[in-house]
């Protein structure tokens, strides 16, 4: 069983099109199949296409969701298409049986997929390394003396930093005993 494509993790959308999902079940499921037998896929997918078509047009099932309605159609129309040029590439190089890697424009767009596929891997991947870097990162509001504020913008002021970029580099300097005591030990902040 193939995996899901992910959804593009920012927008919630499908990382497929019609053509690319009819594509790839084209070229799985013609595998091996004779001419006849992708005549009969041909014909079903015509079928498909306009009950499909129907259902859109609202002479069908009322108990779909409206974008599954107009993507079902979109896929059978690109069904029926894939099944047409296969048929066709067929006739033309006299093949008696389908074979995907005869397909030479068929496998450019199955490699293009899985690199669609790859690539929205590591996209996703990055936006979750984000979120967690995100949700691991610590945003606080401080208030601090009036003698301490003084020597913190005193310090930033030097340095040619916002007072919060002295605190961040104060905190990340911190060290925790093995008592408990927190300490930082001198440095100099910087840009």
């Amino acid at each position: 069983m193939r995996a899901q494509m992910p959804a593009h993790p920012e927008k919630g959308k499908s990382m497929w099109s019609a053509q690319d999902v009819a594509r790839d079940q084209v070229r799985r499921q013609a595998n091996g199949l004779d001419v006849a037998a992708i005549a009969g896929k041909v014909a079903e997918a015509a079928v498909r296409e306009r009950e499909t078509a129907e259902q859109l047009r609202g002479n069908g099932s009322f108990y779909e969701f409206e974008m599954d309605r107009e993507r079902s159609a979109a896929i059978w129309l690109a069904q029926h298409a894939e099944w047409r040029r296969v048929r066709d590439l067929m006739a033309a190089v006299g093949w008696s049986v389908y074979e995907p890697e005869q397909d030479a424009q068929g496998s450019v767009w199955a490699r293009e997929r899985e690199e669609r596929f790859a690539g929205a891997l590591a996209a996703q991947a990055a936006f979750g390394e984000r979120r967690q870097e995100e949700e691991d990162e610590l945003r606080a509001e401080v208030r601090l003396s009036a003698a301490s504020s003084r020597l913190i913008r005193v310090v930033a002021s030097r340095r040619g930093l916002h007072p919060s970029q002295v605190l961040a580099q104060l905190a990340e300097q911190i060290v925790v005993g093995e008592d408990g005591t927190v300490s930082v030990p001198p440095f100099t902040p910087s840009l």
